[in-house]
C-alpha cells in the first residue's frame, strides 16, 4: 500500500522534503531572478469579498518587468509548454475538443520533460516506491493520464477540463470565478497581452514580507475581468519541476485532498493537491515563510 503523506500543523515529512529538495537542485532550467527575469512586488493586496470581482489595485505596474524570452524559446520544455497554453476553452461547461495536432503537442512536451534530470529522478523515485512503471513509455502514458486526460468539472456539459488546463492555463466558472492558473509563464504571457492585471502580493499574518528574489509567491490578480483573491505560484521554476513535484505528491497519496508542509530551499511551503479520480484536479503551493529556520 502506498504511504499516505497527510499532515497537520507545521510537521513536515523528512523523506518528502529530501525528495523535493533533490528536484530543486536538479532543476537547472529554472530561471534566475534579477538575471533571467525581474519582478516588481509593489503593494500588499487587500481583502476581496466572497463572490466579488472588485479588488483595489495595489500594484499599478505589472508583476513582471522583464523575462528573458529567448530562454522560453530555446529550452525545449518551455518551448513545448508554451505551445500548449492556447489549446483549451476558457469556460467550464464547454466540452474540450482535442485535435490530432494538440495530441502531438502534448506528447512532445512529455517527451521533452523525460529528457530532463528532474523528471528522470521523479520517475526513478516513483518506480522504486511501486507507484509508477519502470518502463519509460508506460510512465509517459501515466503522466498523460494524470495531467491531460479530460474529465467533467462542470457536470452540465461534456468533458471540459483536465489537470493541465486547470493548474497551468486557468479556467473560469460560470463567467464569475477564476479557477486554477497557478503557473508563472502563463501569468507572464497573459499579463504581457493585457489579459491579466496583477493587484499585489498576499502575505500571511505574522510572516515577513516576500522579496523579489523569492521563487514562491501568493498573488492577487484579475484575469479577463474576474478577480482571483489569492493564488499560490512558483516563480521562475521549470515546467518539469512542477510536473515532477505534484505528480509525486499525487501518486504518494490516496486522499481526495492532500496537504503537505515541506522545506524546499529557503522556503517553508504548503503543497496542496486535489484529485479527480485518477487525474489531477488541482495543485498549487502556498508560501508559509521564506525565512531561514532553526
Amino acid at each position: 500500500m502506498a504511504r499516505r503523506y497527510v499532515f497537520f500543523g507545521q510537521q513536515a515529512d523528512r523523506e518528502l522534503t529530501e525528495v523535493l529538495n533533490q528536484l530543486w537542485i536538479l532543476d537547472t532550467n529554472r530561471l534566475r531572478p534579477g538575471t533571467d527575469y525581474i519582478i516588481s512586488l509593489q503593494g500588499k493586496a487587500g481583502y476581496v469579498a466572497q463572490g466579488s470581482n472588485y479588488a483595489r489595485d495595489r500594484a499599478r505596474a505589472p508583476l513582471f518587468t522583464y523575462v528573458n524570452e529567448d530562454k522560453l524559446k530555446s529550452i525545449e520544455t518551455y518551448l513545448h509548454f508554451v505551445n500548449l497554453l492556447d489549446n483549451y476553452e476558457m469556460s467550464t461547461g464547454v466540452q474540450e475538443e482535442v485535435t490530432s495536432e494538440e495530441l502531438k503537442e502534448n506528447r512532445l512536451f512529455i517527451d521533452a520533460m523525460m529528457e530532463t534530470a528532474v523528471m528522470k529522478f521523479a520517475h526513478g523515485y516513483l518506480s522504486n516506491k511501486g507507484q509508477s512503471p519502470s518502463d519509460c513509455d508506460q510512465f509517459k502514458r501515466q503522466l498523460y493520464d494524470i495531467w491531460f486526460r479530460l474529465y467533467h468539472r462542470d457536470r452540465s456539459g461534456g468533458k471540459d477540463s483536465c489537470g493541465f488546463e486547470h493548474v497551468f492555463v486557468g479556467e473560469t466558472k460560470f463567467g464569475r470565478e477564476i479557477l486554477g492558473l497557478h503557473n508563472w509563464v502563463q501569468f507572464y504571457l497573459q499579463e504581457k497581452h493585457d489579459h491579466l492585471d496583477y493587484k499585489g502580493y498576499k502575505a500571511r499574518a505574522n510572516k515577513n514580507t516576500p522579496d523579489e528574489d523569492d521563487h514562491v509567491l501568493n498573488l492577487q490578480f484579475s484575469w479577463k475581468g474576474l478577480v482571483k483573491p489569492v493564488g499560490g505560484v512558483f516563480i521562475g521554476v521549470s515546467p518539469e519541476f512542477e510536473f515532477a513535484l505534484f505528480t509525486i505528491i499525487f501518486l504518494m497519496s490516496t486522499e481526495k485532498r492532500t496537504s503537505v508542509e515541506v522545506k524546499v530551499d529557503e522556503y517553508l511551503l504548503e503543497l496542496i493537491v486535489y484529485r479527480n479520480g485518477q487525474c489531477i484536479g488541482t495543485s498549487y503551493p502556498k508560501l508559509l515563510s521564506s525565512n531561514q529556520w532553526d
